[in-house]
Parts: C-alpha cells; structure tokens; sequence
C-alpha cells in the first residue's frame, strides 16, 4: 500500500486509494442544519448541545479495522453511496476495507462524536459551528500537507476559515450555504442595495418586509455590519474562557438604533420563514425557502446580498454569521486507514463531487472553481449568498443563554420598550447585554 501523501489536485483515476463494498442502510437521524432539514432554519450551538442529550441511534457499531464508517445527511446518503461506488471503481488500488454509509445529520453527528469518540464513524459531516468541541474532544483529525493545502486553495475563503482552529486545518468544506440574504419583489423594490429605499418602497406598496430581530443568528447582521465583535473563546476542554464583545459602543449604539428604526416601519414583520410569511415584497432568509417565495413572486423573483443601513451618519453593510457543512475525519490508530479515510473525504469534497452534490440536492459548493460553474452561477440565490457570505464570519461556538440573551432584546425591541429611549438609556441596555454576555464566559 502506498505510505505517500497524496497528491494534491487528483482526479478520480488518480487518487491512490480505495474501499470495496458498501455497507447496508441503518437508521435515519434527521439534519440540524438548515439545508438538510425542513426543521429549524439556523444550526446554532443551542441546538446541538440540545441534541447531546437525547439518546444515540443504533447505528451498528463502531468501525471495524477494515471497514470505514462515514456519516451525512439523511438526503445525501445514497447519493454518498453512489460516489463512494465510482471511486471504488476507479481506484483499486487499495482493497480491503469496506465501506458502510449510514444516515446522521450534520448535528447529531457532532454530538454523537464528542460523546463516543471511539464508536463514531471514521468520516462524518458536521456542521461548523461544532468544530471546536470536536477539537477538544480529540474527535477530529488534523489535516496537514497537500491535504490543508486543498483545503485553502479549492475552497472559498470563509469555508476554509471555517474548517481552521488556532492556524490548524481539521476539515474538508463540502458547503458554502448556509447564511441569510435578500429576496424582494423587483416589480416593488426600487434598489435592493438600501435598506432605507427598501423600507420606504414597501411602505408605498403597502407591502411587508421581514426579517428576524429576535433571533441570535440574524440580530447580529447589524452589529457586526456596524463594525461591532462578539465571539467566545474555549480552552481545550471546551470551556467558553473569554467573550470578545464591544457592543457598548458608538457602533453598538449605532447599530441598536438602526433595528429599532426598522421596528418602527409600518412595514416590518418579525421573522424569517418564507411559510409563514404573508404580503411581503422582500424578506431576509436562506436557500431553503427559495422555491416557496419564487411561487409568491414569480416572474418578479429576485435575490440580492444584504443592502446597507443607516448607522448614524454612514452607511454600513449589513453582515452577521455564514455557515459552512464541513467533512472530518476521526483520528486513527493505523496509519493507512487514516491515509485512506483522508483520500475518500479529500474525493467527497472535490470540485466534481461538489457540483454533483449540487445537481443531485441543490447544496451550494465551497469549491471555488464549482461556484464558478454555469449551473451554479444561474441559481441567484446562491449567487447572493456568495456574494453576502463575504461580508460575515463564520458562526463559531457560543453559550446557549446567548441565543436566550439575544431574543430577549429583540422581543423588547419589538415590544417598543425602547422607542422613545435616550441614547444613554439605550448605552446602558448594550452595557447590561455585553456584560452578561461576558459572564457566560466567567468573566
């Protein structure tokens, strides 16, 4: 068997190493991430750490020796089975492992991992806001070499940040979609850049905008687009031990009074679901509700990054988080299985796989040269989601009062409590949810 490092850019004749026989279906666990699931639109720590709780599937076993277990998503699971075919076919060169592909969400994978290191699966899918409990765990395998070269090369900025902790790659990007953006009704909204002329169109037409304050995944698309930070440190044990916040702020202030503006418009709504949204001409929302709000605009369907608000004199960019599904690999004993876990989650990640991933469930690639392809540059949703995931960071690990924490003031804010509130009675509410935000990290 070969002991090299494979090379960096192969095609699938190339890739020098293999896996006979797949492995029969097993129970299906239901995605956490928004574009796998038609539960919950956000993949957040809270959710996950929710699901630790809950009792493990079945899933047959810890790996054999020569058999590699990989975990995705319920509906890419044969879709994985298929291209795990063509690369068996393709490369004999490694024979004697099997392969068994069994059904567990990007969610429940994470959780199942950092529960039972050595019975989780030799390859699984996650989603990246769980990459740095997995470090922690010992779950996950680093990836030097050519290997994290592919990684920062192939792949889209933010995905590649995604997949990185302290300067060290631990992940193959196999997404680039998961994040929030514009659809508007063009035959309504004027300039899709503004928030203001948005505003003001849709309150011409007497039409709704929507978008959802109370939440801790779309909330911050104002602060952090007004120049403010609010992430969490973790030492090893995956112990939050420092809050990088600056809320209290002129530019936290800035930002608390622009979406207290917006709650005041005739025609904001709260919220950020297609489904249940009614009478709108724009809304803030991701990909999983693209086909639902193309039926309600038709020919009239648009999509756009997020536009820039007002934050006092200036207009900023709206940001917030991206999310990112990434593919890791459990550390190994033998070093030849982990060389071929590594060759088969670098092919489940490729250029070629990532648009037929694309063409199979609609997943928007990582991969830069996929982005790139006709197919993918004709979905315009995807294309502003690109376009907007260069103005977030990734969603990182935060404590589950945060979430708490983050509806709370969105629910006041849209309660009035701050209509008519002074600029120091609205510093004072931002220095009360930073440092509270900071104690969750004992600070």
């Amino acid at each position: 068997m070969k002991k090299r490092v494979l090379a960096l850019v192969m095609s699938t004749a190339m890739i020098a190493s293999v896996l006979t026989a797949c492995g029969g279906d097993s129970s299906n666990t239901p995605a956490a991430d928004s574009n796998t699931s038609t539960t919950d639109a956000n993949t957040t720590t809270e959710d996950s750490a929710q699901a630790a709780t809950e009792e493990k599937p079945d899933l047959g076993g810890a790996p054999a020796a020569d058999e590699v277990v990989v975990w995705v998503a319920d509906n890419v699971t044969d879709f994985t089975k298929e291209k795990l075919a063509e690369f068996q076919e393709a490369n004999p060169d490694y024979a004697g492992f099997s392969v068994r592909v069994e059904s567990v969400g990007e969610g429940d994978a994470a959780n199942n991992m950092v529960t039972d290191v050595e019975g989780g699966a030799d390859i699984y899918a996650f989603a990246q806001d769980q990459l740095a409990r997995l470090v922690s765990a010992g779950a996950i395998s680093p990836i030097t070499g050519d290997y994290a070269t592919f990684v920062n090369e192939q792949n889209d900025a933010g995905a590649a940040a995604a997949a990185t902790v302290g300067g060290m790659v631990y992940a193959f990007p196999i997404t680039s979609d998961n994040g929030y953006f514009l659809y508007y009704d063009k035959s309504v909204v004027s300039d899709p850049t503004s928030l203001d002329a948005i505003i003001a169109d849709c309150e011409a037409a007497g039409k709704n905008f929507y978008m959802e304050i109370n939440s801790g995944w779309y909330q911050p698309a104002f602060f952090f687009g007004a120049g403010c930070t609010l992430t969490y440190d973790a030492d090893d044990a995956g112990n939050f031990t420092a809050c990088n916040i600056d809320y209290a702020s002129e530019n936290g202030l800035a930002a608390l009074k622009a979406i207290i503006n917006l709650k005041k418009s005739s025609s904001f709504q709260n919220g950020s679901s297609a489904n249940t949204a009614t009478n709108y001409a724009a809304i803030v929302d991701g990909t999983w509700d693209k086909d639902t709000i193309k039926s309600v605009f038709g020919d009239n369907y648009a999509c756009a990054k997020l536009p820039t608000f007002t934050a006092g004199d200036a207009q900023k960019q709206l940001g917030g988080f991206g999310g990112f599904k990434l593919m890791g690999v459990k550390p190994q004993t033998d070093a030849t299985k982990l060389q071929v876990c590594l060759a088969m989650a670098q092919f489940l990640s490729n250029e070629e796989t990532q648009l037929a991933r694309f063409d199979a469930v609609g997943w928007g690639p990582s991969n830069v040269a996929a982005q790139q392809s006709d197919a993918v540059k004709a979905d315009e949703a995807l294309s502003a989601l690109a376009e907007q995931l260069a103005c977030t960071i990734p969603q990182g690990q935060y404590p589950n009062d945060y979430w708490s924490l983050a509806t709370s003031l969105g629910d006041s804010i849209i309660s009035g409590d701050y209509d008519n509130a002074t600029d120091d009675e609205l510093m004072a509410v931002l220095e009360d949810f930073q440092a509270t935000c900071k104690s969750y990290a004992g600070q």
